[in-house]
């Protein structure tokens, strides 16, 4: 069936047809001025401490916590914060699960008081597990949560606010109990540890780093006789 004809006198009428809105002018009372937003902040971008942002490439190994073996005391002193619970016994892998359980008890008691909690640590570490009874070579296995490593001597949390030192003290013991090892509280100004030697009182870190064992060199000098008199006066003896 051919389509219908238009005729030639309502094409002419569609073709001078004009659409307009016209819009309603409004007072100069009623007019809101208009607001300038901002693009950008200068505020830094709250992360997630107990997850990394960006995930893993690739699946982490078990691995160790960093031991300091060139005598570094790098995050064993309180920097930020007026106090400070610091891993006293032996380094560890700290699960996101029991960091967020001794954040959650540092807030609940210290509710209503003015501070701020500071995180040195950060669950960036992928735990992988695998189910009961499975053969081996049968794969890493699959994700299951996130950890950190803290090595010994590590400061883990550190506050700051007008609070009492006792009451810190308080809410950094119970902390403690809910993580697993052993935990002391330290303040701004207490000296470095190297490894789980504290610095000062005459321990510094030069006697620290000196050699243990004694060099060749130095073990052959003291097994020779010490001279009695110069060598003009004692000739060594010519062997003929």
């Amino acid at each position: 069936m051919p389509p219908p004809r238009i005729s030639s006198s309502l094409l002419t009428q569609l073709n001078g047809l004009v659409i307009s809105c016209s819009r309603a002018s409004l007072p100069p009372k009623f007019l809101i001025p208009a607001i300038s937003a901002r693009t950008f902040t200068t505020t830094s971008p709250s992360l997630n401490w107990l997850a990394p942002k960006a995930g893993e490439n690739k699946k982490s190994r078990k691995g160790r916590p960093r031991v300091p073996t060139g005598g570094s005391v790098r995050g064993t002193t309180v920097v930020w914060g007026d106090y400070g619970l610091r891993m006293k016994d032996h380094d560890r892998r700290v699960s996101a699960a029991q960091l967020k359980n001794g954040e959650e008890t540092i807030r609940k008691r210290l509710r209503g008081m003015k501070y701020r909690l500071y995180m040195r640590v950060s669950a960036n570490i992928g735990v992988y597990t695998s189910g009961n009874e499975s053969r081996m070579g049968k794969g890493k296995g699959t994700f299951d949560h996130w950890a950190s490593r803290i090595a010994v001597s590590k400061i883990i949390f550190e506050i700051k606010g007008d609070l009492h030192e006792q009451v810190v003290r308080d809410a950094f013991r119970l902390a403690g109990n809910k993580m697993p090892g052993l935990y002391e509280f330290v303040k701004k100004g207490d000296p470095p540890v190297m490894g789980i030697t504290k610095l000062g009182n005459g321990v510094t870190a030069e006697y620290l780093k000196r050699p243990r064992r004694k060099l060749p060199l130095e073990a052959t000098v003291e097994t020779l006789p010490a001279a009695s008199g110069s060598p003009a006066t004692n000739p060594s003896p010519v062997v003929v």
